[in-house]
């Protein structure tokens, strides 16, 4: 027997449906994007420099139709607080509904419960909210994510909630815990997957079929630089890396925007058609982000 369907988020009367939730609910495939805000201790210029970039970044891509994902501090690297930004410096003239920062358990509850209502009142896409990397920085506020999207869920009826799953994880069983009732979001984000690990996808899609999970799903897509050692030891810290196999490829001579569309095409031809791009940088974010979706096609 299948697992009851997560609960939605209910839409208050006179408010329109989530714009985001109204693409992610459409069969068209959708292409978003990760962006980071500046480092603690940055320095003002250089801070006020990535903000800028960031910016003309959001406007840009709001005015492609195009969602952005902002990260929160869950894998260690101290990250400045993106609603204070976003309010102070994007808020107003960009369009701040194409938005949805990350907002992980590794802070305290009554902060968590402030970003949400702020959240809400800067009308932003939705918030998506993770646990946050055990092994660094300080202990979560709840054990899960889903934990504190049933807090944020009671608070803010009306803001849609994303959660997370880890493909790379057990498959089969990252699938039942969004089919569980208490998950509590209306989509789901995914660790970073690649054209190498297509299997530990195929298994977990199979799953959420099998228990007629109907929440879209959004992959996660990494763009590489390059086969630096040092750069691909450091992220494999963080999400499976096939290092190995993209030394290879860059050394074949394909380009970093090649390997990052052999992985969307590759997740697109098992039907998993929403992705999000990582590691794109703010100044020039738009342009290669569209070249990479004409590249797709």
């Amino acid at each position: 027997m299948s697992s009851p369907a997560p609960p939605r988020a209910a839409t208050p009367a006179g408010r329109e449906p989530s714009p985001l939730l109204q693409r992610l609910n459409q069969p068209e495939p959708l292409l978003a994007v990760e962006l980071r805000p500046p480092r603690l201790g940055m320095g003002t210029t250089r801070s006020m420099s990535v903000w800028i970039d960031m910016h003309h970044a959001v406007q840009r891509l709001a005015r492609q139709d195009t969602f952005i994902l902002l990260t929160d501090d869950a894998a260690g690297d101290h990250e400045e607080e993106s609603l204070g930004h976003l309010a102070a410096n994007l808020g107003g003239s960009a369009d701040l509904g194409a938005v949805v920062p990350f907002l992980t358990c590794k802070h305290p509850l009554e902060y968590c419960r402030m970003f949400a209502r702020r959240a809400s009142g800067l009308g932003v896409a939705a918030v998506a909210v993770v646990g946050g990397d055990h092994s660094v920085g300080p202990e979560r506020c709840v054990p899960h994510g889903k934990d504190l999207r049933r807090i944020l869920r009671a608070d803010q009826p009306g803001l849609p909630l994303g959660g997370w799953a880890n493909p790379h994880r057990d498959p089969v069983e990252q699938a039942r815990f969004i089919a569980a009732a208490d998950f509590t979001a209306d989509f789901v984000l995914t660790q970073i997957v690649s054209h190498h690990s297509l299997d530990c996808v195929e298994r977990f899609q199979a799953e959420l079929a099998r228990l007629g999970v109907d929440l879209p799903v959004v992959y996660g897509v990494f763009h590489y630089h390059s086969a630096n050692p040092r750069t691909l030891d450091y992220l494999g810290r963080y999400f499976p890396v096939p290092a190995r196999e993209i030394t290879r490829e860059f050394e074949a001579g394909a380009t970093a925007e090649k390997i990052c569309l052999r992985t969307i095409r590759g997740l697109r031809a098992i039907g998993a058609d929403k992705v999000y791009v990582s590691n794109l940088r703010s100044r020039d974010v738009a342009r290669r982000l569209e070249g990479i979706g004409d590249g797709v096609g």
